[in-house]
């Protein structure tokens, strides 16, 4: 039970990890939550398809490992690897930062359009198919037979990150508005992305 939730716990740390970077995405969302517009739509699309894309990261990555097990090392490999970038990139916004999250821009006009929209930059973004499929999937398959409890814990991180950035957007649009606040969550995804990336590589 313990190591459950220890697994679930890591799942979840990482998955919220990735997905507070800045980005189209969370300015979207985070808009929306301003604006009080197809609110529900957008986070629901969010978080659903961030659960699939972790499903089919974890299961595919998983069953490579379970036909060629010798896959799990190079795989520990080149995610350890890609989360060194990663750490090293949110580092760099540290010190030089892009700026703060922009929510100002045309609304959306429709709930029609807010839901095309959400789906365009949620499905059509290649960084996300690198952080859900790949990324969280070669981390899930280091942890054998809880990798879906890894799974489950970045899918409920989604969930939550997009819930409070649409709902609580009332309270959190003034904040995220500042360059320091992204500094400091950059911060915390370097680090967190650092270290695991060097425990994957240790671990291979």
């Amino acid at each position: 039970m313990n190591n459950a939730l220890t697994t679930a716990a890591a799942g979840f740390g990482t998955g919220l990890s990735l997905i507070v970077a800045i980005g189209a995405q969370n300015a979207f969302v985070l808009r929306q939550g301003v604006r009080r517009d197809a609110v529900l739509a957008v986070v629901g699309i969010c978080a659903l398809s961030d659960a699939v894309l972790i499903a089919l990261g974890v299961g595919g990555v998983g069953a490579v490992v379970v036909a060629w097990p010798e896959a799990l090392t190079v795989i520990a490999w080149i995610g350890g690897l890609f989360l060194l970038a990663y750490g090293a990139l949110a580092a760099r916004r540290v010190v030089r930062p892009a700026g703060a999250l922009r929510t100002e821009g045309d609304a959306a006009g429709s709930r029609r359009r807010a839901v095309l929209t959400c789906l365009a930059l949620t499905w059509l973004n290649p960084h996300v198919y690198l952080d859900t499929v790949f990324l969280l999937g070669s981390v899930a398959a280091d942890c054998g037979p809880l990798r879906w409890t890894f799974g489950l814990g970045a899918a409920v991180a989604s969930l939550c990150w997009f819930a409070a950035l649409g709902f609580g957007a009332r309270y959190l649009g003034r904040f995220l508005a500042r360059p320091a606040a992204w500094r400091v969550l950059d911060g915390l995804v370097a680090a967190t992305m650092i270290v695991l990336g060097l425990t994957l590589i240790a671990g291979a």
